[in-house]
């Protein structure tokens, strides 16, 4: 049976590689998927998904509930703002990373509180898009048999 890891996007990441790249760098979410990808042993598979919509991430969470081994997830503003984001990752029984392409204790004050960093495993910042291959590799380390 294969077992799928859960990438999960939130807002603006549908921008990556466009939006503020100073920041962000200028590679893409399609970039981002292609590292991740390139690092699955036999067995596993990655489901890649972005939405600006915090009901739309919520139902991919609880779908990850019965599908995904493991979730990682940049939530983006939502990180800042979204206890519900927080409790649907609570209803999540595998491994979650949570992951951010900036440093974002380098950035505005109300970006150093994290809501879903109460349920993260594991937290990775400022890594660029890097970060999401560490999540991945953690996410596989704590998944295999």
């Amino acid at each position: 049976m294969t077992k799928t890891i859960f990438l999960l996007n939130g807002p603006n990441l549908n921008l990556l590689g466009k939006r503020q790249p100073d920041i962000y760098g200028r590679d893409t979410l399609d970039d981002v998927e292609a590292n991740c990808r390139a690092l699955l042993p036999e067995g596993y598979d990655l489901r890649m998904l972005q939405s600006n919509h915090e009901g739309q991430l919520i139902d991919w969470i609880h779908e990850a509930r019965e599908a995904a081994c493991g979730i990682v997830m940049n939530p983006g503003a939502y990180t800042h703002t979204s206890v519900a984001i927080l409790d649907a990752l609570n209803a999540f029984e595998g491994p979650m990373i949570e992951i951010h392409i900036s440093n974002v204790h380098k950035r505005e004050s109300f970006r150093h509180h994290s809501y879903v960093s109460l349920r993260a495993d594991g937290v990775i910042a400022g890594l660029g898009i890097e970060g999401y291959e560490a999540a991945v590799r953690r996410i596989l380390t704590l998944t295999r048999d």
